[in-house]
Order: C-alpha cells, then sequence, then structure tokens
C-alpha cells in the first residue's frame, strides 16, 4: 500500500481520502461538508451550512463560505454527494476507504467530484502557506444534492448567497471534464434537458374481445418511429446534434389476457442552441400527432394521448470567452504544456444554475472511472490538478486588477 505525501492541509490525497471515508450518498452528508469547513476556518473563511428542504424532498445541507470582504469575487462550486457505490465485490478496495494502490487512489467520489474539491482546497492551503492569497473574495458553494433530484441544493444555495449581498463576478465548476489526459478539456457550455411523458391512451379489454377494446400498443411503433426516426438536427456551430432518447415504455399492466387502457413511454432530450423548450415541446407534439395519424387513429388528440412535462428543465448555455476561460486555459497550459479544448459536450451538470448569476467554467479531473467501480483518480493528476487551481485563482485575480 503507497503512503501519502505533504502535510494534510497541503496535500488534496490526504483530503480526498478523508472526504471520501465520508459515506455521503445522495442525500447523506455523512460529515462531508463538516471536514470541509474545518479545513476552510484556518484560512479565514466565513462558513454558513444552511439546509435546503420542501415537501416530498429529503432535507440537503449545504455550505457557503466566503473569504475577504470587497473586491473582485470568485466562486468555486462543487458537490459532496456521491451516486451509490454498488456492489462492493465490484470493488478492488472498499468503495468508502479511501485507500491508495499502485498510485490511485480509490473510492466513490474519487473523481465525481470530491477529488476537485479536495484539489481546490489544498490550492488555497498552499497559497495561504506562501502569503499569496490575492485581495478580493472568494467564496465556496458545496452542495449535496447534485446526484439527486437537484432541488434543495445549488440552486437555492445561490438565492441564499444572493439574499446575504453575494455578487459573483466568475465561477468555476470543478466537475471532471477530461475524457483522457489533464489538460484536454473544459467546458464552456452545456446542452439543455427536457423530459416529458407521453401516454398513449386506449380502452380496456380481455384480449379475446379484441372489437370491445382498443388497444393503445398498436399506435406505438408509429408514434415511436416519428420521434427517433428524423434527427433533431445536424448540431450548431457551438454544439453537437440535439437527440431524443426514449428511456422506458411501460403499460403498467401484469396480466397476459387483458388489453392495456394505456401505454406510457419517457424520454429525454438534450437540445442545442438551435431550440428552446417551448419550440422543442412544439416539435414533439407535432410528432406525435403525425404519428398517431399514421397508425390510423381517428378522434380528438385529448382522447389519444397525453403529454406531461418533467420539471426543471435545463436550458442550453455557454460562456463567451473572455478573462474567465482565458485565465483558466492559460493555467491549464502553463501547468500541463495542453492546450485545452474548449467544449460543450457531455451532459447536464450544476452549471446549469450558476449560469443564471455569473459566468461559469468547468475543469476538473479526468472523468473516465467516475459513477463506475473502482472509481479511482492518480495522485499526480491530485497534483497537477491542484497546481492548475493555485495558478488560476493567481491569474484570474490579476487579470481584474
Amino acid at each position: 500500500m503507497d503512503t501519502l505525501p505533504l502535510a494534510p492541509s497541503l496535500d488534496p490525497a490526504d483530503i480526498l481520502a478523508r472526504l471520501i471515508r465520508c459515506a455521503s450518498v445522495t442525500p447523506a452528508d455523512a460529515g462531508a461538508l463538516e471536514l470541509v469547513e474545518s479545513l476552510l476556518k484556518p484560512l479565514g473563511f466565513h462558513a454558513e451550512r444552511p439546509i435546503f428542504e420542501e415537501p416530498g424532498t429529503p432535507a440537503i445541507e449545504n455550505l457557503l463560505a466566503t473569504l475577504g470582504q470587497a473586491g473582485p469575487h470568485l466562486c468555486f462550486a462543487g458537490h459532496t454527494d456521491v451516486v451509490p457505490p454498488g456492489s462492493e465485490a465490484d470493488w478492488s478496495l472498499p468503495p468508502f476507504s479511501g485507500e491508495v494502490k499502485n498510485g490511485e487512489l480509490y473510492g466513490r467520489g474519487a473523481v465525481d467530484m470530491k477529488g476537485g474539491i479536495a484539489c481546490f482546497l489544498a490550492a488555497l492551503a498552499r497559497l495561504e502557506s506562501k502569503g499569496a492569497l490575492p485581495p478580493g473574495r472568494i467564496s465556496l458553494l458545496v452542495t449535496g444534492d447534485e446526484e439527486g433530484p437537484a432541488i434543495n441544493g445549488t440552486v437555492k444555495l445561490l438565492d441564499y448567497a444572493e439574499a446575504r449581498g453575494h455578487r459573483f463576478d466568475a465561477c468555476l465548476l470543478g466537475e471532471p471534464t477530461n475524457p483522457a489526459a489533464l489538460g484536454d478539456m473544459i467546458k464552456i457550455g452545456r446542452r439543455g434537458s427536457l423530459t416529458g411523458v407521453v401516454t398513449l391512451l386506449g380502452r380496456q379489454g380481455h384480449v379475446a374481445y379484441p372489437h370491445l377494446a382498443d388497444n393503445p400498443t398498436r399506435r406505438l411503433a408509429p408514434v415511436l418511429a416519428t420521434l427517433l426516426d428524423t434527427p433533431l438536427d445536424a448540431g450548431t456551430e457551438r454544439f453537437q446534434p440535439s437527440n431524443l432518447e426514449v428511456t422506458t415504455v411501460d403499460t403498467g399492466n401484469p396480466a397476459s389476457n387483458v388489453i392495456p387502457a394505456r401505454v406510457e413511454l419517457r424520454f429525454n432530450i438534450r437540445f442545442n442552441d438551435r431550440w428552446t423548450p417551448d419550440s422543442l415541446r412544439a416539435e414533439v407534439l407535432r410528432r406525435i400527432e403525425a404519428g398517431l395519424a399514421a397508425s390510423g387513429a381517428e378522434g380528438k388528440a385529448a382522447d389519444l394521448y397525453e403529454v406531461i412535462w418533467r420539471t426543471p428543465v435545463s436550458d442550453v448555455f455557454v460562456t463567451s470567452p473572455g478573462p474567465l476561460v482565458e485565465a483558466l486555459s492559460a493555467s491549464v497550459e502553463a501547468v500541463t504544456g495542453r492546450v485545452p479544448e474548449l467544449s460543450t459536450s457531455g451532459g447536464t451538470s450544476d452549471a446549469r444554475f450558476i449560469k443564471n448569476h455569473c459566468p461559469v467554467v468547468e475543469f476538473g479531473l479526468v472523468g473516465r472511472t467516475m459513477h463506475m467501480a473502482n472509481e479511482r483518480v492518480a495522485l499526480s493528476d491530485l497534483e497537477t490538478l491542484t497546481a492548475i487551481y493555485e495558478t488560476f485563482v493567481t491569474r484570474w485575480f490579476a487579470a481584474q486588477s
């Protein structure tokens, strides 16, 4: 078993191992935010841990920590909650042990995204130890509700911070953005996300007497064809093509001798800047009705189908080139020698909430093992990311003067 180098407060691997040992599977916190707060307070940060809740949702603890009273305001955002580890038998090392093997630190959240938080904390500690923390303000927004429903986390934490007078000039989100090696990619935007449920309506009956029933599954194939066969678009200058994916089809019918009264299909669309949520909803409805017409269905639309649109909807966005993107790109190149790709690929993140408050970019560890058994990160990558963050903080504040 390898040993971990450096003093604990300056060492991202030590911080990460301690964070991983907090089994903070959404919505549990398991002491993760308390640990982050304990590492920030010696640096002079003032920390608050608001708890947000709504009926029917679990209460979620969050962290807002701020250093400084005036000047340019940089925010670092992230989450300490993690997805479940699955069967421990699939792991080479226990998923919440934070152990190191062959130069890699194992554990749920190692890259998504306790590793990013650990590196930013270590970067701040190293700057402080050299007396090099820049003048201005630095805040951390850390939630425990990113991997879950994302209702009682970042979106409310941002409003909480704003109500207390915080105005952020820029935000770095520490999600794992690199596909193969540190320095590959900065995320400067994300496609939007829209989820819906279509229910095709029929009339229940006995399979031996089909003339007395109306089987909605007969209309399923044409509707699926119109939804899926024609691409939504071919992509745009800054975004990959939009895609609609059907994720479940269900009649809710356990009997083999009953014609179902309804068939439900759920779908999600990841969309680019060719669309707005409203124009996309209209296109989906158009396709459904075209599929019903192709099936030969007759009658009013309200008698043939229903659509429920799930919330929240994630809007498409992109952060334009400027001091934030430039400072991060220059920092990545200075430390790694690579010129990072400025990308809008991938799924959604809490950047979809942050972009309503300030410009936001994402940069973190290599994401190849996130959400997998044996999620792990090389100790050398933790050192490299810490150096990038340290350089970025210095460069961003220098650009504000």
